[in-house]
């Protein structure tokens, strides 16, 4: 899905999508997604991590401007590693797998929110940092 008609960086379409429920639980799972990737060593390592980890067509159908491809949660949590989505879980209150399933809605929208250009702008982590700061004011 486009976040086009949000406006760009527009964390509303993208609580949607990650909640489903209330936008608190999808505000936590963004954050936490986005905690993740910091985590991780930023949005480029995440990418390359899960093009590593056979997702490639996937990660770049995000990061380009057409659709985006859909990910499963296995595919992701393998990519990923799940030692990398347990600290998450423990966070969240959730089983990895409900992790690993909501990042899956999350991920792709995020990257695609991140690359308007099709392109992973130099600022990327900035933007994370950014969204990160905006989501934990909105949980206050």
């Amino acid at each position: 899905s486009m976040l086009g008609q949000g406006g760009a960086g527009a964390p509303g379409s993208l609580l949607s999508s990650a909640g489903g429920g209330s936008s608190q639980q999808g505000a936590g799972l963004v954050a936490a997604a986005l905690s993740m990737v910091q985590q991780q060593g930023g949005v480029g390592a995440v990418l390359e991590k899960l093009r590593a980890g056979g997702l490639a067509a996937e990660v770049d159908s995000w990061v380009g401007t057409g659709a985006n491809l859909p990910v499963s949660a296995d595919a992701l949590q393998k990519a990923l590693g799940g030692s990398s989505l347990a600290p998450l879980a423990s966070q969240l209150g959730m089983q990895p797998g409900e992790v690993s399933g909501s990042l899956a809605k999350v991920l792709p929208e995020l990257v695609n929110m991140i690359t308007p250009q099709g392109a992973l702008p130099d600022g990327a982590d900035d933007v994370l940092a950014q969204g990160l700061s905006m989501l934990r004011s909105l949980g206050r």
